[in-house]
């Protein structure tokens, strides 16, 4: 279920391990909305709560990604509330689910270990593209082309997500190398309630409904 509300409305209740969807405009957006069909373009994760941040400052929680922003490009950490101020095309808030919160709390400290290791590592395109064509990933040949292997030296956007998320055992599986933004979106490890922060109103199509088990991998 789809809610509109503002970053301040829910900014204490987003919690490490939460995710961040954004449908933009940029060249790699566009490409992604090609590839995937999709309204969404980019995910980053929460990386702290409200209580882990200044009393006297209420906007500033930090969200890890693999991005191009401000003439950087790579693993960064980020205030979230420049980004929504920032931002020019949709952004929502997926919270995890209480499963997976509680699977996420019982493995939070190899999560972290695993996210500051990524810190400053470079973006990697050539596998942003191959992640977003899946059509040819059986095909005995074009798959050497267009199928990823698991490769944690470079990232893209949803593969950082997507690593973050199985280091912290609320996925197993994953070929991260291979997963899109909307496939992120799509796991099934949410609440039912998502909110968008920004943008018009638009819902994401099948949120929540896809198993991520062995996602991404060749049979």
């Amino acid at each position: 279920m789809l809610q509109r509300k503002s970053y301040r409305q829910v900014r204490e209740y987003m919690q490490p391990g939460d995710v961040i969807a954004f449908g933009g405009q940029s060249i790699f957006s566009r490409w992604a909305k090609f590839t995937t069909g999709s309204s969404v373009t980019h995910v980053a994760i929460v990386m702290e709560n409200h209580q882990d941040t200044h009393p006297k400052d209420n906007v500033s929680l930090k969200i890890m990604e693999s991005a191009w922003f401000r003439r950087k490009r790579g693993v960064m950490k980020n205030c979230l509330h420049k980004k929504v101020r920032t931002y020019k095309g949709n952004m929502w808030w997926l919270p995890l689910s209480a499963a997976s919160r509680a699977i996420f709390e019982q493995n939070q400290d190899a999560f972290f270990e695993f996210m500051q290791k990524q810190d400053g590592k470079p973006y990697d395109i050539q596998q942003l593209f191959g992640a977003a064509i899946d059509v040819t990933d059986q095909h005995l040949i074009l798959s050497r082309l267009t199928y990823n292997q698991e490769n944690y030296n470079r990232w893209f956007c949803s593969e950082l997500v997507a690593a973050a998320l199985k280091s912290a055992g609320v996925v197993d599986g994953v070929n991260a190398s291979e997963t899109t933004p909307i496939d992120v979106c799509r796991f099934d490890i949410f609440e039912n309630r998502y909110v968008q922060l920004k943008g018009k109103d638009k819902m994401i199509k099948g949120f929540n409904t896809q198993s991520a088990d062995n996602w991404g991998q060749i049979a």
